[in-house]
């Protein structure tokens, strides 16, 4: 329903979020979530029929021609970016469809619970933790966990949002986690299989497999589902790249719908803008 302040639709209370989605999924439609990191790219994946946008700061840096890796590394206060894209850029134009923002939840100079009650303010209706250290592994993952920028500090992050009547759709790289997320009140679990593929700034030799894909996926819905039933589950990542791809992961699991980033966002545009530059170059020129 259009917020009566904006006659837009954001922000949307928690319960109205879960109400849509389910909406969708009654239709017998997957749920698509699509990143978006900047105005234009939010307008027209709304037009595209999107049932949620995710503000990440990685968007930004994925929007500039980088890897969206850039969004875990330390060149820039992720927080702040993706507030600021979510402000200036997404939140103006996109006209119905909930919007989420991504919340760095283990940046220690945040007090989470004034940092979330700032997203509510701004007309998000949900969160998502990006960027994610359930990604992070080895040594370094070990580093992080005794030094305070813990995993254990977005599962809070997850149980304040819901006490704040805040959608969340989370990332998470292991059954167990998939468990903690959804014990915190977590309403949408993301099974993250890594980087995705393809494109001039995808992953080439850093990939999975298909098979790997696909196990890893469904032991986390049904970790997810063992916590809550009701728990909706995406897939994300790895050789999950193009609409055929995400019908093969549906097919093979009993996941819910499917969370689109470089795959939507970048992809489009790389895609479009290349044919359509060469279409341009190839108009024929008359002798002068």
């Amino acid at each position: 329903m259009p917020n009566p302040w904006t006659g837009k639709g954001n922000p949307y209370s928690r319960e109205e979020v879960v109400a849509r989605l389910r909406a969708t999924l009654d239709r017998g439609e997957p749920i698509i979530a699509a990143g978006a990191g900047t105005g234009i790219s939010a307008k027209f994946i709304e037009r595209g029929g999107a049932d949620l946008i995710i503000v990440y700061n990685s968007g930004r840096f994925r929007m500039m021609g980088h890897g969206s890796t850039c969004g875990l590394m330390a060149y820039g206060d992720a927080n702040a970016i993706a507030m600021e894209i979510g402000e200036y850029e997404v939140l103006p134009v996109v006209e119905e469809i909930p919007v989420i923002c991504g919340v760095h939840a283990s940046d220690p100079r945040r007090r989470m619970w004034h940092w979330l009650g700032k997203v509510k303010d701004m007309g998000f209706s949900g969160v998502n933790n990006f960027p994610t250290h359930t990604i992070v592994d080895g040594q370094f993952r070990q580093v992080l966990e005794e030094t305070g920028m813990s995993v254990q500090k977005e599962f809070e992050m997850v149980s304040l949002a819901r006490r704040m009547d805040l959608f969340s759709i989370v990332y998470v790289a292991t059954p167990e986690e998939a468990i903690e997320m959804t014990q915190q009140g977590a309403d949408a679990v993301i099974a993250h299989v890594g980087t995705t593929v393809g494109g001039s700034i995808g992953v080439r030799n850093a990939v999975i497999s298909w098979d790997h894909t696909v196990g890893v996926t469904q032991d986390i819905i049904a970790a997810a589902r063992s916590v809550r039933p009701e728990v909706m589950t995406l897939t994300h990542g790895g050789p999950i790249n193009s609409p055929k791809d995400v019908e093969y992961i549906l097919s093979k699991t009993s996941a819910d719908g499917f969370v689109g980033a470089s795959s939507l966002e970048r992809m489009g545009v790389e895609d479009s803008l290349t044919n359509l530059t060469r279409e341009f170059k190839n108009v024929p020129f008359p002798p002068r």
